[in-house]
């Protein structure tokens, strides 16, 4: 199962809103085929090992492991459970059960059913973890949230008596920690801003320095005024803004009328985007965004990268309590990544 897991990784950023999916057959003690899901829309990894192995009628005697429930229904490929059932493979070890309300149990169903003996909830929290972007979205009925800040080691976000010049942007981070940032960009499915950080900062939001995805651009207009020269409404990638009022739409950037007036706004917003099958989210945004998702207590991780600089005042940075599960030095930059453990 470790091995599926390892494999599955390497799906990571194209197979959304799919999960990640690692799959080893097993016989005599022995791996005979593995493979994984590689692209959404692709075959499932299931699939991809099955058709490895040369000698396809050792596959009776030979045990399937896969760290998630094979799929039972119908779906942009055929199910895996009737594959592993053509193959008369006589047994199936799950890491864990898929969410998903066409699968939920009914993929493990189908094959005990055929007298298929099915292991579940090997390395289990290991595979929830994996896909923990894919477990949040169908249980939770929101995207994956992740905030992102950089602060300096005084603790500030910027405009302190050290920031440059007016028009210039002040970096707190260095480029190693930038490019890694955008690396993490490529792996999530929207990046999100405020109108504050568009207009103080105009940034791209583009994932412009490492290959891959690029994320939909999210942006919350609660004034509905933002000027139409920054470059996130430059349409060269696909982006939403929240509004207040309700704009014409055109090649890559929608606009979505908005009621700010109450105070669950942000919870809205989530929900539009679970309706529309965005699985994850980065929060961008300032200080007032970012606090907007924590006073809701609406965030899974953050990202804070700490800049080997002091700007002796200016914007405080979010004050966030969480579990530390994971850090990285960057040169001179620190990053620290927190959980929610109040989920």
């Amino acid at each position: 199962m470790q091995r599926c897991l390892s494999l599955a990784a390497q799906g990571l950023g194209n197979v959304a809103p799919n999960p990640m999916v690692g799959c080893v057959i097993v016989h005599g003690g022995r791996i005979i085929g593995e493979g994984y899901h590689n692209r959404y829309g692709g075959p499932h990894a299931e699939v991809n090992a099955i058709h490895s192995v040369r000698n396809r009628s050792l596959l009776e005697s030979s045990t399937l492991y896969v760290s998630l429930e094979p799929c039972v229904h119908h779906g942009k490929t055929p199910p895996c459970t009737d594959l592993i059932l053509t193959e008369k493979i006589g047994h199936v070890v799950v890491g864990t059960v898929d969410p998903f309300s066409e699968v939920a149990g009914k993929g493990i169903e189908k094959l005990r059913q055929n007298c298929v003996k099915t292991e579940v909830g090997i390395l289990e929290k290991e595979c929830r973890q994996q896909n923990r972007r894919f477990f949040t979205f169908h249980e939770k009925k929101r995207p994956y949230i992740i905030l992102k800040w950089a602060q300096s080691l005084d603790g500030f976000m910027g405009g302190g008596c050290n920031t440059a010049e007016h028009g210039e942007r002040q970096w707190i981070t260095n480029r190693l920690s930038r490019q890694y940032v955008h690396k993490c960009r490529t792996q999530e499915a929207a990046i999100l801003i405020g109108a504050r950080t568009a207009l103080a900062d105009n940034p791209l939001l583009t994932a412009r320095e490492w290959s891959g995805n690029q994320p939909l651009r999210i942006i919350i207009d609660q004034r509905g005024n933002l000027p139409a020269h920054l470059h996130i409404f430059d349409g060269k990638t696909s982006t939403l803004v929240f509004s207040p009022t309700q704009k014409e739409n055109r090649q890559n950037l929608e606009f979505v009328k908005t009621d700010f007036e109450g105070k669950n706004f942000i919870s809205h917003i989530l929900k539009y985007l679970h309706q529309h099958n965005i699985q994850s989210v980065v929060v961008e945004g300032g200080a007032a965004t970012l606090n907007s998702f924590i006073g809701e207590g609406l965030w899974d991780e953050a990202h804070i990268y700490y800049g080997n600089v002091f700007l002796s005042g200016g914007i405080e940075a979010p004050n966030l309590e969480g579990k530390m599960i994971a850090k990285e030095n960057f040169e001179d930059d620190r990053l620290v990544v927190l959980t929610n453990e109040n989920l």
